[in-house]
Parts: structure tokens; sequence; C-alpha cells
């Protein structure tokens, strides 16, 4: 079956690409693939701009098991039949988990951690000089206003930046919405994993809701205000230092 991926995917995904410098001529990339909408989305738009894009680049995809005996048949098979390099890299992250996580913590930060870790791992094992993951605009807009709300920061996801291992970490789908990559996973019939792949389901924790409650704030805001999104997209490009309470950036 072959993949159709809309003109808007992959104009955003070009446009971002050239504004933020991503993706460059020989780069190696390893993406992390979950399975879920987000990743998925992102393996095709990739495989897409391998055939259009005037540089040649490799991208592996790569699944990290929690070790909790997770099935991946279907998204194995997905990316056999498409022809995507993939890799599951396993992990003890599960069993590091009952060990180190308090009963009734929320611990979604740890798994989170835990992950990445694991990717820039991978990615160095397989000589890899970029790591991609699949954060849209949405994702931005939410980690902006949990961090605005809960700890006081005003910080979001970057476009791009470098780990503290060297690694340079990617979001080409930061400019996307979330809705986008729905409809593409819909248009194409793709099977996705979802929740089951957590471990936490697995754990007697309290379930977060900080990022639903923000979810849901951001919907009610963008039904007054439609262009919500696209104002904050402009705005994360647009910071005016100097006029915060951060005396170390005043223009005087």
């Amino acid at each position: 079956m072959s993949i159709k991926l809309s003109k808007k995917i992959m104009s955003k995904l070009g446009k971002t690409n050239a504004e933020f410098g991503l993706i460059e001529e020989g780069d190696k990339i390893l993406v992390g693939l979950s399975g879920g909408k987000d990743s998925l989305t992102l393996v095709h738009a990739l495989k897409e701009q391998q055939r259009r894009a005037p540089f040649k680049f490799e991208f592996i995809a790569v699944t990290v098991s929690y070790g909790m005996g997770e099935n991946f048949d279907k998204l194995i098979a997905h990316c056999r039949e498409h022809e995507i390099i993939h890799v599951i890299h396993d992990t003890q992250i599960y069993d590091l988990a009952g060990k180190k996580i308090r009963k009734n913590s929320s611990f979604c930060s740890f798994f989170s951690r835990m992950r990445r870790g694991s990717l820039y791992s991978a990615a160095q094992n397989h000589g890899c000089n970029k790591v991609a993951l699949g954060h849209h605009m949405d994702d931005a807009a939410e980690s902006f206003f949990m961090n605005f709300i809960y700890n006081g920061q005003m910080r979001s996801l970057a476009p791009k930046y470098r780990a503290e291992n060297g690694l340079i970490v990617i979001r080409p789908l930061i400019q996307m919405r979330e809705r986008q990559l729905a409809a593409f996973v819909l248009d194409n019939d793709i099977v996705t994993i979802g929740d089951e792949a957590c471990p936490s389901m697995r754990f007697d924790v309290k379930m977060p809701h900080a990022r639903a409650d923000t979810k849901e704030m951001l919907s009610k805001m963008e039904k007054e205000f439609p262009s919500l999104f696209t104002s904050l997209n402009a705005a994360f490009k647009n910071i005016s230092v100097d006029t915060f309470f951060d005396k170390e950036k005043f223009n005087i």
C-alpha cells in the first residue's frame, strides 16, 4: 500500500528544515519511532524528503523497548513493507522503574528521561550525528504553558539543540499541528501504538493531569481566538528578553 502525504505536511517540513537547518548533506539521523501517530508521520515524511531533497542523508528508525514484553510485530512489518530501516533497542527501563520509583508517584518524566537516554545511546551505536523527535506545535504550546503555570519558567521545545553528549536533536514537525498528524495516519489506515505501550499503565501511579488540563485549556482558548497557535508560533521566534524581570537582560 502506497503512503499519501499531504502537500501541507511536506511543505511545512521543507520550510521548517530550511528555516532552522535541521537536516543537512551527509547527516545520519536516528528517528525515535514509538509507533504513535507523531513518530509514524515523521518517518514517512523523512522517507519522502529523502526522495525530494537536493542533498543526501540517511535515517534509521529506532524503537525503544522498555523490557516489559511489548509486541512490535505490526510496527516491524509496517517498516519492512515501506522499506524503512528499523531497529528495536532493548532496555531494562521497566525493571529499573520498579526499583527507583516510589508508589503513588507520577513518573512520566522518569520514563521520558530514560527513553531519551536510550535513543542517544542507540544513535552513538549506529553512528548517527542527529536524533529526530516527533514533537509538534501543540506539544510546544503545551510545554510552554505547563512550564509557565507549574514551574514559573518561560520555556518551550526548541526545533534544534545540542545535547550534552554532542548529538544534535531536531524536531522536524515542530511547526505542524497535532490534527495534521492524526489525519495522516487516519487517511492511510495506519495502525498506531497508543497508551497500551506506556509502562506507567502497569504501575500503581497517579496519572499525570497537567498536560491533559493544559491541552483542554488551549482548546478552549483556540475556540475563542482561532489564530492562537499561529500567534504562538510567531511569538516563539519574536522574544523580547529585555522586557521581563531578568535583571541580567535589562537593556540599560
